[in-house]
C-alpha cells in the first residue's frame, strides 16, 4: 500500500485524477511528499503555478510518484507515515519537530486513596494534538505520539469525524459533572464515576474499558490499520450475537457502518487548486507599483495585537501566498510584556520573536494593523529588504515604508483594496480568537 508508482515528469497527464498521495523524487532520493484531492491537478499546479518554495525541488525532480487511496482520511494518514519513513528533504526543511503535528494519547491516573491503596488506579486515556512532543525520557506521564502530520487543520477535522465513531476524552481534569461532549455522545464520560449512583452500580470497569477500547481503535486507524479495526469489530459483533447480547451487537454493527462511511466519504481537504482561480499576476503588478518595488511579491504576512488593558495580550501572524490564506503558516503569540497596555511594544515583541524563526519562510511583504507608530516599530525590527505597510483603521490610511504620505485605501485599485482589508480582518480575527481563549481560561482559573 505504501509503494509509489513512478512516472517521468514529462508524463504528468498520466497521473490519476483521484485522491491520494504524491511525491517528487530526484538523484538524492525523495524530495517532497504531499496529499491531494486530485493528484494530477495538484502535481501540475506545482509546475505551472509554482510558489517560490516549490522552485527549490521542481528543478531537481526527475520522477513523480503517486499512491491512490480510497478516501481523504486515508491520504492524510498515509502522507504522515510516508514522511516519517522517507524523511523527504523539503518536507523537513520547511518544518522542524516543533511545527509538525502529532496526536498524543496519554493516561489520566487517579492516585489511590488511603482506603484503596492496594487497588490499581483506573486510567482513562486522553486524546490531544500537539506540535511540541515531550522529549523527557524520565517522564512517567509521557504520552504516546502518532505522527508527524503536516496539515493541522485536516488533522483536527479527521479527529472530529472519527470521534463520532469512537468517542474519546479530551479534558485535562475530569469535571464535577458530565459536560456537553457526553450529551452529544462524543465522550465516554469517566466524570460520571464521581456520582454516588455510579459507585453503587459499579460503572467504573465498563467506562474504563470503553475509553481504552475506543482510543486503541482510533490509534490503529491513525496508523493506517483500518482493516484490522474492522476485522476486530466484526469479530466482537459475532461474539455478542452468539451470547445473545443483541443490544451490544447492534451497537457494534452501527459503529462498523459509521466507520466505513466516514472513511469513504469524509471531506477534509481544502482544494489547493483554487489558487489557480486567483489572477495574482495582475494584483502583484499593481501592488509592486504602489509600494515602489520590482521585487516579486508572493508571500504576505499580516499582524495584529489583541488585549484588554494589557491583560491576556496576544499577537497573530497570518500568511497569504499569492492572494490566498495558507493556514499551515498561521502563528499566534502569547505576549510576555506585563504592565500598562502598549500596543507598539507588544508588536515589537511579536515581530522580534517571529524573526528568530529562520526556519519559517520569510515574507515578501508585511502588513501591520495600526498607524505610523506601528509602522516605525516594525521598521525597527525588520532590518532586511522586506517591505512593510500599516493600515490605520480610523480613515483606512495605508502607511508604506519608503513613502512619506499615507495612501487612502479607497483610492487604490479594487484588487488591492480587497486584499488589504482581507489581510487585516483575518489577522484581527485570529488574534482576538486566541485572546478570548486565554481570557476564558483565566476567568475559569480565578
Amino acid at each position: 500500500m505504501d509503494k509509489f508508482k513512478f512516472l517521468e515528469k514529462n508524463k504528468l497527464s498520466q497521473l490519476p485524477n483521484t485522491v491520494g498521495v504524491y511525491c517528487f523524487k530526484g538523484k538524492q532520493g525523495y524530495l517532497y511528499i504531499g496529499k491531494a484531492v486530485n493528484i494530477r491537478n495538484r502535481v501540475k499546479n506545482h509546475f505551472l503555478k509554482a510558489y517560490s518554495r516549490d522552485n527549490l525541488f521542481i528543478k531537481q525532480a526527475e520522477k513523480v510518484g503517486f499512491i491512490k487511496t480510497n478516501s481523504e482520511i486515508e491520504a492524510l494518514i498515509l502522507e504522515a507515515n510516508l514522511i516519517k519513513k522517507y524523511q523527504p528533504r523539503y518536507n523537513v526543511v520547511w518544518r522542524d519537530d516543533k511545527n509538525y503535528f502529532y496526536v498524543g494519547i496519554t493516561k489520566d491516573y487517579n492516585p489511590p486513596t488511603a482506603s484503596s491503596h492496594l487497588r490499581r488506579a483506573p486510567d482513562f486515556p486522553r486524546i490531544f494534538i500537539t506540535h511540541q512532543p515531550s522529549r523527557d525520557p524520565a517522564s512517567l506521564m509521557k504520552p504516546r505520539l502518532i505522527g508527524p502530520f503536516v496539515d493541522g487543520k485536516t488533522l483536527k477535522q479527521t479527529l472530529k469525524i472519527l470521534r463520532r465513531v469512537f468517542p474519546y476524552r479530551t479534558c485535562r481534569v475530569l469535571p464535577k459533572r458530565p459536560c456537553l461532549w457526553y450529551q452529544l455522545n462524543l465522550c465516554p464520560a469517566p466524570c460520571l464515576l464521581k456520582s454516588n449512583l455510579a459507585k453503587e452500580i459499579n460503572l467504573e470497569p465498563k467506562i474504563e474499558k470503553e475509553c481504552q477500547k475506543n482510543v486503541k481503535n482510533l490509534m490503529k486507524i491513525l496508523q493506517g490499520k483500518k482493516m484490522q479495526v474492522l476485522k476486530n469489530l466484526k469479530k466482537e459483533m459475532k461474539i455478542a450475537s452468539n451470547d445473545r447480547d443483541y443490544e451490544r451487537a447492534a451497537k457494534i454493527r452501527d459503529q462498523i457502518g459509521s466507520l466505513e462511511k466516514v472513511l469513504a466519504h469524509a471531506r477534509i481537504f481544502e482544494e489547493l487548486e483554487m489558487a489557480q482561480k486567483v489572477n495574482w499576476s495582475d494584483t502583484q503588478n499593481i501592488l509592486q507599483e504602489i509600494i515602489k518595488t520590482k521585487r516579486e511579491i508572493s508571500r504576505i504576512e499580516a499582524y495584529d495585537i489583541s488585549n484588554i488593558q494589557g491583560e491576556q495580550a496576544t499577537g497573530s501572524m497570518v500568511t497569504f501566498v499569492k492572494g490566498l490564506a495558507d493556514k499551515n503558516f498561521y502563528r499566534r503569540f502569547k505576549v510576555k510584556i506585563q504592565g500598562k497596555p502598549n500596543d507598539v511594544a507588544m508588536l515589537k515583541e511579536v515581530l522580534s520573536r517571529r524573526f528568530k524563526h529562520s526556519e519559517w519562510p520569510y515574507p515578501d511583504l508585511i502588513l501591520i494593523d495600526g498607524g505610523k507608530a506601528q509602522l516605525n516599530a516594525a521598521k525597527a525590527v525588520v532590518k532586511n529588504k522586506i517591505k512593510v505597510m500599516a493600515i490605520a483603521k480610523k480613515k483606512n490610511e495605508l502607511y508604506v515604508k519608503g513613502i512619506r504620505k499615507p495612501l487612502l485605501l479607497k483610492s487604490l485599485a479594487r484588487e488591492i483594496f480587497n486584499l488589504i482589508l482581507q489581510l487585516r480582518d483575518e489577522a484581527h480575527r485570529f488574534a482576538i480568537s486566541y485572546h478570548k481563549r486565554l481570557r476564558t481560561k483565566f476567568l475559569l482559573e480565578n
